[in-house]
């Protein structure tokens, strides 16, 4: 029987204890089970977080081993080596997809029943790793993909426009990285298309607006990582939101890694296009209408995954 009130973590460096911070005070859950390689890690973590209890919703918090996370709703896996100053996604590959082949046994031989949530990077390809090892659904198992970097590009847009973010209906979709696609194409705030909205604001030098904006998005993570050496806060925030949607069965519309299967062209490869998410994980993928320039840099995002996926993972 799955817990909905339960969530496990796997992982628990900066990512992984942040995200238990705010999925903490989310008020989601009555129980969480923190997991690591390092146990005395993820018992120092448990006590830190479980003494702000008082300031937020009854909750039982504690460090435990993989048979804890049979009856968990969710299964998040952040464990793997952090992004190094200069170091991209991509390079991290091969030592994270080891660190996932030891990780994914141990979950196919419980028959969990919950959804795997992927936060580790680089994200695609080990949402891909998990899919191939859990013994899963693939509807059940999937990435946090580029929500963060959705996020970083209402944020910036908002910042821009001189309006609340929330407002701003925008997405980066493809490889959660340096292949990532903002899809301007498709970006209205509060209904209106863009370069209308801009131009009501003041603005008028579009192109050069929105690829000034593409590239600090894309690049943030590279910035945030220089300046304090990894990054950790908005992803916890990401995680939180993945997981409203799911527990609370919203059906909100996210861009999570998922596997295509001949959507949009793609195929046998993992990345982020916006999907339906409620209590099943995945119910659907949502169609976008992108420009020719759009699929083509989606086309390329996909192959740079491939050429990841076949140097790294051999199934």
């Amino acid at each position: 029987m799955i817990n909905v009130r339960k969530v496990a973590m796997i992982g628990c460096g900066f990512v992984g204890s942040a995200s238990c911070f705010a999925l903490m005070q989310s008020g989601l859950f009555s129980e969480m089970v923190l997991i690591d390689a390092n146990r005395e890690k993820a018992e120092g973590e448990a006590l830190d977080i479980s003494h702000g209890l008082p300031f937020a919703s009854p909750m039982q918090i504690y460090a435990g081993d993989y048979d804890d996370i049979i009856d968990a709703a969710i299964i998040i896996i952040s464990a793997g080596a952090g992004q190094k100053p200069g170091e991209t996604r991509l390079d991290l590959v091969k030592k994270n997809v080891g660190i996932f082949q030891s990780i994914l046994p141990e979950i196919a031989k419980r028959n969990v029943q919950g959804i795997l949530l992927v936060v580790a990077n680089p994200v695609d390809i080990l949402t891909y790793v998990a899919q191939k090892m859990s013994g899963l659904p693939e509807n059940r198992v999937f990435g946090s993909g580029t929500v963060l970097d959705t996020a970083r590009l209402q944020y910036m847009l908002g910042q821009h426009l001189a309006v609340d973010p929330r407002n701003v209906d925008a997405m980066i979709i493809g490889e959660h990285g340096d292949s990532e696609i903002a899809a301007w194409s498709c970006v209205r705030v509060s209904g209106v298309p863009l370069n209308d909205f801009c131009e009501m604001r003041g603005h008028f030098q579009h192109e050069q607006a929105m690829h000034e904006i593409a590239e600090n998005v894309k690049n943030s993570a590279y910035e945030i990582i220089e300046k304090k050496k990894a990054t950790y806060y908005g992803i916890a925030m990401s995680v939180k939101r993945i997981c409203e949607a799911i527990i609370r069965d919203e059906k909100s519309v996210l861009p999570v890694s998922s596997a295509m299967h001949g959507e949009y062209g793609l195929n046998d490869v993992t990345l982020s296009m916006p999907a339906i998410v409620g209590k099943d994980g995945i119910e659907t993928l949502v169609p976008m209408e992108l420009d020719e320039k759009e699929q083509t840099e989606l086309q390329h995002s996909s192959v740079v995954l491939k050429d990841v996926i076949k140097q790294a993972y051999q199934a």
